[in-house]
Parts: structure tokens; C-alpha cells; sequence
């Protein structure tokens, strides 16, 4: 396991739009389509990084806690499939039904999708207003494998929560630690 920590780009920042295939549904879909009417998570994993299996369950239960209340989850995979065959769209499927996603599973086959978004590692998260605009980047929690803290997403729920209650979220927005992603070798 590598320590990779996130890009913290700045606040306020607009989502760039992307088109991708979404690997459970077998479909097309744009960020135009799958944003929340209040708020929006995407976050930036794959299916054998150490750091997203540790958190996985609490990503399925942050989505169901949130999506009632206008916010929707995307989840993106950019890594190099040629290098990391189990990264692939057909796995990302299997996977995603086997965590139980009730979020789409995109695949950012040639990575401009990650670049644009300055992700760095798996799991790497944003968190936009229904603008769009970037209210939060950074970790789920303090919880990493083998710290024994508990996985409970209090960073992104507090993000969240300061979202729909419209106030500003005044704590401490730390970098994720994860994976890095697994860019082409050229």
C-alpha cells in the first residue's frame, strides 16, 4: 500500500462535466444527469486498492442515509486496466453488485475524467452544492486500514449536512490517503 494523499483544490471550484459508461447499467451517463438536486459526491476509487475495501460498506451506507435527501453519489474508476486487469469495467461490475452500490460505477477509460478533477489517490472525494461548486474535498474520516478507528464518514456527512442546512462547513478539510491512481506508463 502506497500513502498517496489527495490534490486539495480550492473551494468553490465547478465540477467539470464528464460522459461515461457506467459499468453496472452497461449505460452512457453525464454529470448533468446523475447530480443531486441538493448535493453531490463523487468519489474516485477502484476495485483492489486496500484503502476503498476498507471503507466500501460505509460508502453504500453514506449513499443510502443521503439519497432522500437530494444527494446523489457517483463513483468513478480511472485506473490503467491494461496494467490492472482487475481494475477492469467487467470486475468494476461484479464488484459494485457485490458491494451492494446503489450509485453508478463509471469507468474513466482514458483518464481525462480524474485529470480534470486533480484526483491523486483511491478513495479521493468532492463534495458540490447543487451548483455544482465545490464545498468539500478531502477523506471520508481518520479511519485507514489498520488504525483501528472505526469507518464512519463523519468528514463527508459533515460536509453534507452543512450542505442542506446551508451553513458553511468551518472544520478542517484534511487530504485522503489511499492508493495511488494507476496512471497509463507511457
Amino acid at each position: 500500500m502506497s500513502d498517496t494523499p489527495s490534490n486539495m483544490i480550492p473551494l468553490g471550484t465547478k465540477a467539470p462535466q464528464f460522459t461515461l459508461k457506467d459499468t453496472i447499467t452497461d449505460t452512457i451517463m453525464s454529470l448533468e444527469q446523475l447530480k443531486g438536486k441538493k448535493a453531490t459526491v463523487i468519489f474516485f476509487i477502484c476495485n483492489h486498492c486496500p484503502f476503498v475495501i476498507h471503507v466500501n460498506a460505509q460508502l453504500v451506507q453514506l449513499a443510502k442515509d443521503y439519497i432522500d435527501k437530494g444527494v446523489r453519489c457517483i463513483a468513478i474508476s480511472s485506473n490503467d486496466m491494461e496494467h490492472y486487469p482487475q481494475d477492469a469495467p467487467e470486475h468494476m461490475k461484479n464488484f459494485a453488485t457485490q458491494a451492494g452500490y446503489i450509485f453508478p460505477y463509471l469507468y474513466d477509460e482514458t483518464q481525462s475524467v480524474a485529470k480534470a478533477y486533480n484526483a491523486a489517490c483511491t478513495p479521493d472525494f468532492y463534495v458540490f452544492d447543487s451548483d455544482l461548486s465545490l464545498k468539500y474535498r478531502g477523506q471520508l474520516d481518520d479511519s485507514r486500514p489498520g488504525n483501528q478507528v472505526p469507518v464512519t464518514g463523519q468528514d463527508i456527512r459533515q460536509a453534507l449536512d452543512c450542505i442542506l442546512e446551508d451553513k458553511d462547513n468551518t472544520n478542517l478539510q484534511k487530504p485522503s490517503i489511499g492508493c495511488n491512481i494507476k496512471w497509463f506508463i507511457a
